[in-house]
């Protein structure tokens, strides 16, 4: 078979492949864009965890860097009360350009985390299924490079959302506070 035809047949395939679980990724994903700050605005999951806590959270900042193997060291600084909490994570890049694992030894838990769609100056919406010993569950959120983000844009997000199996108890636009921001500078 022709070369052409062999890469373009590959290319299809692989888009049928990420069609098929119902979660895409960016088209030509710039890993290099992605860094720097960015604020949680929106959260939606199914999990557990989410649904005890999701009326104490809070809009909170990400710092995302490369690393020198080309992985993305993700820290998240939450308000927790009157301080502020910092996660750090280390995100494995995959073969999909866009696509990264995480293990997380404190939770037992593993995470495929997706960049559906950025435009990497505004906003970036990430899919992530976690799957434990005890089940799986589903995470989208929504990170914008701002406090506030356009009603297109959270609309988007709250379709995503639902696209993903989320209702809309599931789903949580982020209160602002100042507190993990300005502390951090």
């Amino acid at each position: 078979m022709h070369p052409t035809l062999l890469g373009v047949l590959g290319l299809a395939l692989l888009g049928a492949l990420q069609a098929q679980d119902g979660v895409p990724l960016q088209s030509d994903f710039q890993q290099d864009k992605l860094t720097g700050r960015w604020y949680s605005i929106g959260l939606a999951s199914n999990s557990n965890w989410f649904k005890e806590k999701k009326h104490l959270m809070k809009m909170c900042t990400t710092v995302i860097s490369s690393t020198a193997d080309g992985n993305l060291e993700v820290t998240s600084t939450y308000p927790k009360g009157d301080q502020c909490e910092k996660r750090n994570s280390l995100y494995t890049k995959t073969e999909q350009p866009g696509r990264f694992s995480y293990s997380s030894p404190r939770w037992g838990s593993k995470h495929d985390i997706r960049v559906v769609e950025t435009n990497y100056e505004e906003y970036a919406l990430v899919a992530t299924k976690i799957s434990k010993s005890t089940g799986s569950s589903t995470m989208v959120l929504l990170y914008s490079r701002t406090k506030e983000l356009s009603p297109e844009r959270l609309e988007r997000f709250t379709q995503f959302s639902r696209e993903q199996g989320l209702t809309d108890e599931e789903i949580l636009i982020l209160p602002q506070t100042g507190e993990s921001s300005r502390r951090e500078r």
